[in-house]
């Protein structure tokens, strides 16, 4: 077997850890230091894309529809989104860690099929908290594939998105009918406690890392009621 070769490391913010991004062969990974280890593979990311398919799927048709992505990641979840909107829809990828969004430049890109390069695509470096307080129901879909889910792992100013009033300033930078749809690696009820509090329409999938096998993953999908 080819041994892993190390492209590149990053510094997560308020001391966070190191992100560090290996190849072999084909295969990437990224990894935090720490007992945590591998957070992403190039191998396993069917949840990420089901987290866009399920999220913009009530998109298809709209005319320019405006999405925001939390977490760059491997770009899995970008390039899903991008396959289901049209031609004339925007997406706002965030990501705190500008060295990941270099990888999805470099190399790393071609496992989803460079989506930075659509022109429907544009790159926020920063918190994606930021894009959502300024948002005023301009978003049709929020789709969060940031940390570990509602239980923060590397970052935990990225709690502040779960809490009651994180939830409750995404409800108010979606579009009547707007959908926010969020990644976990597990459920959480008392998350879906604080989602039908803040007024959303709740529904929970469950979805594989791979299709039909792997880890099970957790799809929260909560919908702003239509006035």
């Amino acid at each position: 077997m080819k041994p892993w070769i190390e492209l590149g490391t990053a510094q997560i913010p308020n001391n966070g850890g190191i992100l560090t991004l290996r190849q072999r062969d084909r295969e990437f990974s990224i990894a935090l230091s720490g007992p945590r280890g591998e957070l992403m593979n190039s191998r396993r990311f069917n949840s990420e894309r089901e987290l866009s398919l399920l999220g913009c799927a009530h998109l298809k048709q709209r005319e320019s529809a405006r999405v925001v992505v939390g977490g760059m990641g491997m770009g899995y979840t970008l390039a899903a989104a991008l396959e289901v909107l049209p031609p004339s829809a925007e997406v706002i990828v965030a990501d705190l860690i500008p060295e990941v969004v270099k990888w999805n430049r470099g190399p790393l890109g071609d496992c989803a099929g460079r989506p930075l390069d659509d022109s429907r695509c544009k790159v926020h470096i920063g918190d994606v908290g930021e894009l959502l307080v300024k948002g005023d129901g301009d978003y049709d879909a929020v789709l969060l594939d940031v940390d570990n889910g509602p239980e923060g792992l590397t970052h935990s100013d990225n709690n502040w998105l779960y809490s009651l009033d994180g939830t409750s300033c995404i409800y108010e930078s979606l579009a009547p009918g707007g959908m926010l749809a969020v990644w976990s690696a597990g459920p959480d009820s008392f998350y879906v406690h604080r989602l039908r509090k803040t007024g959303f329409d709740v529904e929970v999938k469950t979805v594989r890392e791979r299709p039909g096998k792997g880890a099970r993953h957790t799809i929260f999908l909560a919908k702003k009621t239509a006035v």
